[in-house]
């Protein structure tokens, strides 16, 4: 079951008049966050002593959209939750390394800091030489499987998203995508 999460400002949860929900002059949603990857985004992620995973399937099994998490009596534990979604994403993060790239065909060469070393090499494409001199290097970058660092680009848009949703007051709600 796909989900997703979103916040709305509290006053727009329910008309009183009609006990429906009110229409939302305002939303806010993560940014850049799939709903395919939100189950890995969210594995061995804790919320108020559950998996986090398990407590959005359940709320939005029952009922879509569900309250997931209310200021401010939930605002430790959502700020708990970002705060280990942070640190999973560090965690993750994979290795340092530097960069260099072949100035004849743009060939992009990454070494993990710890080898890092001064050595000529041949271009794999055009076979000109390639000059790894540390001091020469493009820049850093961290060496991760692109599905490991889509999930943690996910992970970093979705702590934001809490911290911003409990920072305004309003309610995090989790519905079917």
């Amino acid at each position: 079951m796909t989900f997703r999460f979103y916040s709305v400002p509290a006053w727009a949860l329910v008309d009183s008049k009609e006990k429906k929900p009110a229409e939302a002059a305002e939303e806010l949603t993560p940014v850049d966050v799939d709903a395919a990857t939100l189950p890995a985004v969210l594995h061995q992620i804790e919320y108020r002593g559950w998996k986090a995973l398990d407590r959005a399937t359940e709320l939005v099994a029952a009922q879509s959209p569900a309250v997931y998490a209310r200021s401010p009596n939930d605002l430790p534990a959502l700020l708990r939750t970002a705060d280990q979604l942070l640190t999973m994403a560090r965690v993750d993060a994979g290795e340092r390394a530097q960069l260099w790239r072949c100035q004849k065909c743009g060939t992009r060469y990454a070494v993990p800091v710890a080898l890092v070393r001064p050595v000529s090499l041949r271009c794999e494409r055009c076979e000109a030489t390639v000059e790894l001199d540390p001091a020469r290097a493009e820049g850093e970058e961290n060496i991760t499987d692109p599905r490991t660092a889509a999930v943690n680009s996910a992970r970093y848009a979705l702590a934001a998203f809490f911290r911003e949703a409990m920072a305004r007051g309003w309610p995090v709600l989790v519905a079917k995508s």
